[in-house]
């Protein structure tokens, strides 16, 4: 994800971003470039450029836009830079309108997951949006699919460890809010009113963290926003967040093991067979007994319980006619976990909690060690010592852990800037609590009663903060609500619009 020294004259000196001019041969190798033919004239509006790559898919025409962003916001005589890219799509039948329609933004879950392109848009929120008279803008968030993915590789271009964890700190909510700041003015540019420059936000989990930053920093460029599973805690650092999320696991595992009982001796004896052997997975990383737990993160979302049973019932059959975990089953467990695909979600995890210089210090791990290290135990001496050592055993949900940076073959290589980010007492303010009392734009959010993600007792709060939100609490999603069923989003819309008042 890093580009670093991309020439300065792609942005301007007042802060607004300009289309992308760069040539294929100024860029570093593992840069991801658009294909352009010829430079661009800062003339030109980036929604009238004809070198821009467009399809269509079913619903809408896609446009697939770059923009070349500070690296720091706040540092104008820092001129490294990020390239970032955004799917645009516009309503079939509505491309003459692209300078009038107005824009929802749609960020994303995470920290560190991309936007992926929607096979058709006659669906889901993207249908929804649409049909409340919006053009789609779906950012990559920097560090992530196009935008300046963060990888081992990129990162090395970056020098010393102390250069690429520097680097890194540029890469959270108020960077990525900038960013689309910038994108803003850019895409509109000449519209006449304050109101029509202004645009809607979508933000599914750590989108809603984002869209709360965007709140703070931005409010006058922001005509509504929904939140989805991501009305964040307004914290200083993340230790409350997992005493909070702990016992919520428990219960989620409780839950698993009621569904389907059968699994108490299959997870323990996989278990027992991650402690005794060294199983290496076919991308050199290893699956020891801890990982092998962190399938629970599936706990969080629908259909996640049958999904964890499929593969808990694979590898025991395995290790029952084999005696080893198959290259299949291996795959697929590799498979479930994101973590070396994409590492902003381990290195930066913590961070996203971190405020006015605290550090995380692996949060996770000290608030497990101190009050939930016997209900998530991974050694199997230890199981066996435990008051009932016929117990099931637990998995676990989102969190990250030190020993992750040895268990995951590319986290490995990002082991030295993962501790350092853990111990950096340098992160400020993402959220202005005055600004959010006195807040006027309207906020519809959703908050999932049983969210193990997010915990709900700490978004009430939050909401509370935000002069005006409308929040909705309800048990009948889980953390993916939104990506499960349009009632989410059409939901929030009538919340904005006041079709619903008894909340």
């Amino acid at each position: 994800m890093s580009i670093h020294n991309l020439p300065k004259s792609t942005v301007a000196q007042s802060g607004s971003v300009q289309p992308s001019s760069v040539q294929p041969s100024s860029v570093q190798p593992s840069s991801v470039q658009p294909t352009t033919t010829q430079p661009i004239s800062a003339d030109i509006h980036e929604l009238d450029r004809t070198d821009i790559e467009s399809y269509y898919i079913p619903g809408g025409k896609v446009y697939e836009r770059f923009f070349d962003c500070p690296l720091d916001h706040q540092q104008t005589a820092d001129t490294r830079q990020v390239r970032v890219f955004a799917r645009h799509i516009v309503p079939v039948g509505k491309e003459d309108q692209i300078h009038s329609l107005p824009f929802i933004v749609y960020l994303q879950g995470g920290p560190g997951f991309e936007c992926s392109l929607p096979s058709s848009v006659k669906g889901g929120w993207y249908a929804t949006a649409i049909s409340e008279g919006f053009q789609l803008l779906l950012v990559d968030q920097r560090g992530t699919g196009l935008s300046a993915p963060i990888s081992a590789h990129t990162l090395a271009q970056h020098g010393s460890t102390t250069a690429q964890a520097e680097y890194v700190q540029h890469f959270r909510a108020d960077s990525i809010v900038r960013d689309c700041e910038l994108i803003r003015k850019a895409l509109c540019r000449g519209r006449t009113s304050a109101a029509s420059q202004k645009v809607a936000l979508l933000g599914q989990s750590f989108g809603g963290f984002c869209i709360t930053t965007y709140l703070s920093l931005f409010p006058n460029s922001i005509s509504r926003a929904l939140i989805t599973g991501g009305v964040p805690p307004l914290l200083d650092s993340p230790d409350a967040v997992y005493h909070a999320t702990y016992p919520r696991m428990i219960t989620r595992n409780q839950q698993y093991y009621a569904k389907f009982p059968r699994d108490i001796a299959r997870v323990r004896t996989i278990i027992e067979h991650l402690n005794a052997a060294d199983v290496v997975l076919p991308d050199g990383g290893c699956l020891t007994a801890r990982r092998f737990q962190q399938l629970g993160i599936s706990f969080g979302r629908t259909g996640g319980f049958d999904s964890v049973h499929r593969l808990v019932l694979r590898a025991a059959s395995d290790l029952e006619t084999a005696g080893s975990l198959s290259v299949s089953a291996l795959t697929e467990i590799a498979a479930a976990q994101s973590f070396d695909t994409n590492p902003l979600y381990c290195i930066m995890h913590e961070s996203i909690y971190c405020q006015n210089g605290n550090a995380s210090r692996w949060a996770a791990h000290r608030v497990r060690e101190a009050s939930f290290a016997s209900a998530f135990e991974h050694q199997w001496d230890r199981i066996l010592q435990r008051s009932d050592p016929a117990a099931p055993v637990y998995f676990t949900g989102e969190s990250v852990y030190p020993w992750m940076l040895d268990d995951y073959a590319e986290l490995r290589r990002l082991k030295d800037v993962a501790l350092s980010l853990a111990e950096y007492t340098g992160w400020g303010r993402l959220y202005d609590t005055d600004v959010l009392a006195a807040n006027t734009v309207p906020v519809a959010a959703v908050s999932y009663y049983n969210d193990m993600f997010v915990d709900v007792g700490l978004s009430e709060r939050t909401a509370q903060t935000i002069a005006g939100c409308h929040q909705w609490i309800t048990n009948e999603f889980h953390h993916n609500g939104l990506g499960v069923s349009s009632h989410v989003p059409e939901y929030l819309f009538r919340l904005l619009k006041g079709d619903i008042t008894d909340l």
